[in-house]
C-alpha cells in the first residue's frame, strides 16, 4: 500500500526552484530533486497487511484422552449424550462397562438425569452414587454442539465436616447443661431451705455440687485441649524427647498417690522421638486415668515401652477390665462416645479422652490401635516414629531415675 508524499514532493520542488534562482548547475540541482523525491516514495510505501487467518478449534477423543486420563478427579467425555470416553477415576469409580452407554443410564439418578436430559449446562447433587453416604456434584459443560465434559467432585468429606461440627455443637451443649442443671437446682434448694436442712443434708448437695463443678471444668478443659490439638494438627512437632522419662512421670501424675500402686512398668528400651512433651504428656495421662478408671478396681494397669516394627516407639496401656465389644472399638474415639454413659459420668469422664488422644497420635504422625475382649481387659497401642537422631542425648532426659 503507498501514500504519496504530497507534501514532500512540493517542498522538493520548490527547493530545486530555489537552488536555480540562486545560480547552482541545474544538472546538480535536477540530482538533489530526484533523490529527494525518490527517498519521499521509497519511505512512503507500506507492505500490505497479511490477511487473517482463523483457526477454527477442533476437538478430538484422543486429544483429550490424553488430557484426562491420570486425573484424580472422575471425568466423562459424551457424544450426542453417550459416554464415549472416561478416565481411569471414573472407570473406577463407575465400571468400564458404561462406556458406550447412555449417561443417563450410567447414573440412574434424578437429578443426573434431569441435568443430562436437556442437555444443558449446569450442574447437580446426587446421593449415594457409590456408597450409601456419598455425595457427589455433577458438573456439564458443553465443548461443542456434540460433545459435553462431566465431571463429578466428591463432596463427601465437606458434608461429613458440617455433620461432625453440628453433632460436636448439640453434644458439647448437652454435655455442658447437665452439670449445670445439678448444679443450679442443688444451689436453688440450698437457697431457699435456708436453716431448714439439717447439716448432713447440706454436706451431699454441697459435695454433689463440687463434684459437678469439677466435671464442668474437666469437660471445658478437654475442649479447649481438643481446640489446642486441632489448630496444631499440620504442624510436625521438633523437639527431641526421650519416652521413658516422660511415660514414668505422665502416667505417675494420672495415678496420683491413691492409684500409684496398681502402675505397673515395663520400660524395655530407650526411646526417642520428635514430639511435644505436653501433648505427649497428656496423651499418657488419657490412658492411664482410662484404665485405672475402668480395669477392675484392685487390678493392676501395665504400662509398657519398647521397640516396634518399621521404626517406631510403641507404648501400650492394658488394664484387666470389663473389656469392649467388637462392634463398639471403632467408636471409640469418637468426641462424646461412651460404651457405657451412666458409668462414665459417675467417674467423671468427659468422653473426650480418646479423641484428644488420637489427634495427639495423628499430629506425631503415628498410628493409634485399639484391643479388647470381654471379660479380660483392654489394651491400647500407640505408635510413634523414631527420631532420626534418637540416640542423642533428649531434652529430657535428666528426668529419667
Amino acid at each position: 500500500m503507498q501514500t504519496f508524499p504530497v507534501a514532500g514532493v512540493l517542498l522538493a520542488g520548490v527547493t530545486f526552484v530555489a537552488m536555480i534562482l540562486l545560480g547552482l548547475d541545474p544538472i546538480v540541482s535536477l540530482a538533489v530533486f530526484v533523490v529527494w523525491t525518490g527517498s519521499l516514495l521509497l519511505i512512503s510505501v507500506r507492505p500490505a497487511e497479511a490477511p487473517k487467518v482463523v483457526v477454527k478449534k477442533s476437538f478430538s477423543l484422543d486429544s483429550i484422552r490424553s488430557l484426562i486420563e491420570n486425573s484424580s478427579t472422575p471425568i466423562m467425555i459424551t457424544e450426542k449424550n453417550s459416554v464415549a470416553m472416561a478416565n481411569a477415576a471414573a472407570r473406577r469409580m463407575l465400571g468400564q462397562h458404561m462406556l458406550g452407554q447412555d449417561a443417563r443410564m450410567a447414573f440412574r439418578q434424578p437429578e443426573a438425569i434431569s441435568l443430562l436430559g436437556q442437555n444443558r449446562n449446569g450442574r447437580a447433587i446426587v446421593r449415594g452414587l457409590v456408597r450409601r453416604q456419598d455425595i457427589w456434584e455433577i458438573n456439564r459443560q458443553s465443548i461443542d454442539e456434540n460433545m459435553a465434559v462431566i465431571e463429578l467432585i466428591n463432596q463427601t468429606a465437606e458434608a461429613d465436616i458440617s455433620r461432625a461440627h453440628t453433632d460436636f455443637v448439640a453434644n458439647a451443649s448437652h454435655e455442658l447443661r447437665t452439670p449445670l442443671a445439678a448444679i443450679l437446682g442443688y444451689v436453688e434448694t440450698l437457697s431457699e431451705s435456708g436453716d431448714s436442712l439439717d447439716s448432713p443434708t447440706s454436706q451431699k448437695f454441697l459435695g454433689t455440687i463440687e463434684r459437678e463443678g469439677k466435671r464442668l471444668q474437666s469437660l471445658i478443659s478437654d475442649l479447649m485441649s481438643l481446640s489446642r490439638v486441632e489448630a496444631e494438627k499440620h504442624d510436625l512437632p521438633s523437639d527431641l524427647i526421650s519416652l521413658g522419662p516422660l511415660v514414668i512421670r505422665a502416667a505417675s501424675d494420672a495415678a496420683g498417690t491413691d492409684r500409684i500402686d496398681r502402675l505397673e512398668f515395663a520400660l524395655n528400651c530407650e526411646a526417642s522421638v520428635h514430639g511435644d512433651m505436653q501433648q505427649l504428656e497428656q496423651l499418657i495421662r488419657n490412658l492411664v486415668d482410662n484404665a485405672l478408671k475402668y480395669g477392675a478396681p484392685g487390678t493392676p494397669v501395665k504400662v509398657m515401652l519398647d521397640f516396634a516394627r518399621d521404626n517406631h516407639a510403641r507404648i501400650s496401656v492394658v488394664d484387666e477390665g470389663e473389656g469392649i465389644a467388637t462392634e463398639q472399638i471403632p467408636h471409640l474415639t469418637r468426641r462424646f462416645y461412651r460404651t457405657d454413659p451412666g458409668r462414665s459420668r459417675a467417674s467423671g469422664g468427659t468422653g473426650l479422652g480418646l479423641a484428644i488422644v488420637k489427634h495427639i497420635v495423628e499430629r506425631h504422625r503415628g498410628r493409634l490401635g485399639i484391643e479388647s475382649e470381654l471379660g479380660k481387659g483392654t489394651s491400647v497401642i500407640v505408635r510413634l516414629p523414631l527420631a532420626d537422631d534418637h540416640t542423642k542425648t533428649p531434652a529430657n532426659a535428666e528426668t529419667a531415675n
